[in-house]
């Protein structure tokens, strides 16, 4: 049991809700946040993968832009695989979402994990 929990992943994929962005965090500080956990799994040799989130529009142009393009920097910063927006036809749409339509539901789950896997797959097959 000890060395289970000692185990160091190899692969870890890297995401934020939009809570950070929905608060009004600056994102100077979500992309430190998000730039000392990089590092940190790195340090252990974990291979990371970075899943990006996005912001409802009403947050405005330059906000919003500037929320996806932390994640957008820190992928290329660190050369990591990005998966833009993992909830990509999920998030808003109320088939795939519970009623707050943001949160998917099992058949959202099932489509996220697609999007992911586009991403993943590859790297499992090294």
């Amino acid at each position: 049991m000890q060395a289970a929990l000692n185990a160091v992943p190899s692969i870890v994929i890297l995401e934020l809700g939009a809570n950070d962005g929905l608060r009004g965090m600056p994102i100077a500080a979500m992309q430190t946040n998000l730039d000392q956990m990089i590092m940190d799994f790195q340090k252990t040799g974990a291979r990371v993968i970075l899943a990006g989130m996005t912001l409802p529009r009403n947050y405005g142009v330059v906000y919003v832009k500037s929320f996806e393009d932390a994640f957008r920097g820190l992928a290329g910063k660190y050369n990591l695989p990005l998966i833009p927006f993992f909830l990509e036809g999920v998030a808003g749409n109320p088939k795939y979402t519970l009623q707050d339509f943001l949160h998917p539901n099992a058949e959202g789950y099932t489509l996220v994990t697609d999007i992911v896997m586009k991403t993943l797959a590859p790297i499992l097959k090294k």
